[in-house]
C-alpha cells in the first residue's frame, strides 16, 4: 500500500481558511444562509467552518447535520446493516440558501441522498457544495461542488483518507493511498 501526503496539517488549516473567505465572498452577511453537515464525516469539516466563520463574522450561522444512511441508493445492496448516524437538524430550509458540506466527493451518489433527505426538512431556495477533496474522473452522477478545498486526480482503485484530530488523530492530514500489486 503506498500513501501519499495531499494535505499536511499547515495545509489542511489553510485550506480551511480559503473556504470560509470564499463563502464569506459569495454569503456576505450569511442572511437566510444554513449549513449542513453530512453523516458521518462531513459533520467534521462543517464544524470547523462553522467556528472559523462565526469567528471572523462575529455571528452564531446555524448548522445541522443530516444523516443521509436510508436515502442511499446501495442501502439494501450490502452484506451487513448499514448503522445509520445521527440527524441533528434545528432549523427548517424553506427557501433558505443550504451549503451542503461532506469531506470527500467520490462519485456523486452520497450527495444526491442528501438532496433527497434534505426535502424533509423543507425546499431550499438555492443548494451548494462545499467538499475539502473533489476526486476526479470517478464521479457517476452529474454533481460538481461549488466549492472545492482540493481537486485530486485519482483512480478507482484508490482512496482518500482524511483524519481528523477531532478522530483522535495527532495531525490532521490528507492521503491519497494506492494498493500495490504483488
Amino acid at each position: 500500500m503506498q500513501k501519499k501526503l495531499l494535505l499536511d496539517n499547515q495545509l489542511f488549516d489553510i485550506t480551511i481558511h480559503r473556504l470560509c473567505h470564499q463563502l464569506i465572498e459569495n454569503h456576505g452577511n450569511f442572511e437566510n444562509v444554513v449549513m449542513i453537515g453530512l453523516q458521518p464525516r462531513g459533520i467534521f469539516l462543517a464544524d470547523r467552518i462553522k467556528k472559523s466563520l462565526d469567528e471572523i463574522l462575529k455571528m452564531d450561522i446555524p448548522l445541522g447535520f443530516l444523516d443521509i444512511t436510508f436515502y442511499r441508493d446501495d442501502f439494501r445492496r450490502r452484506d451487513k446493516p448499514i448503522r445509520a448516524n445521527a440527524t441533528h437538524m434545528p432549523f427548517i430550509i424553506e427557501d433558505k440558501k443550504v451549503i451542503l458540506i461532506d469531506d470527500v466527493l467520490f462519485t456523486g451518489r452520497s450527495v444526491r441522498a442528501a438532496m433527497d433527505a434534505m426535502t424533509a426538512f423543507g425546499r431550499p431556495l438555492l443548494v451548494e457544495l462545499l467538499v475539502l477533496i473533489e476526486r476526479k474522473y470517478t464521479r457517476q452522477l452529474p454533481i460538481h461542488p461549488t466549492y472545492i478545498g482540493k481537486s485530486v486526480n485519482t483512480m478507482q482503485s484508490q482512496r482518500v483518507e482524511v483524519e481528523w484530530k477531532e478522530q483522535g488523530a495527532k495531525n490532521d492530514h490528507i492521503w491519497l493511498i494506492s494498493k500495490t500489486e504483488g
